[in-house]
């Protein structure tokens, strides 16, 4: 919720294109997490550079891993804090598609 609203509207409305099973044209894979489960939206703001982080790799849902602003700590790469961030949540996401499948 601490992100510009157009900038959520914008995330919003990709999202929905993962929860159709089509990838929005702003989503890509992100770097290090072999293949195309985890994808990143990128959006430009006035106010800065915005991503939002979710993964398909599980049949039960689409789980948004992270969202944040982009400090340009390191050119475009993603901040390790962050990708440290991603890999902690994709883990709680498997063990809560496991929960869904088993009821």
């Amino acid at each position: 919720m601490a992100l510009p609203l157009d900038v959520r509207k914008f995330f919003g409305h990709a999202l929905d294109f993962a929860q159709r099973g089509d990838l929005h044209e702003a989503a890509k894979p992100l770097k290090g997490f072999g293949g195309a489960g985890v994808i990143e939206i990128v959006e430009d703001d006035t106010g800065g550079t915005y991503r939002a982080v979710y993964t398909v790799k599980f049949a039960e849902a689409v789980f948004v891993l992270h969202c944040f602003q982009k400090k340009s700590k390191s050119g475009i790469a993603t901040p390790k804090e962050d990708i440290d961030i991603i890999r902690a949540r994709l883990k709680v996401a498997e063990a809560l598609a496991k929960e869904l499948r088993h009821g």
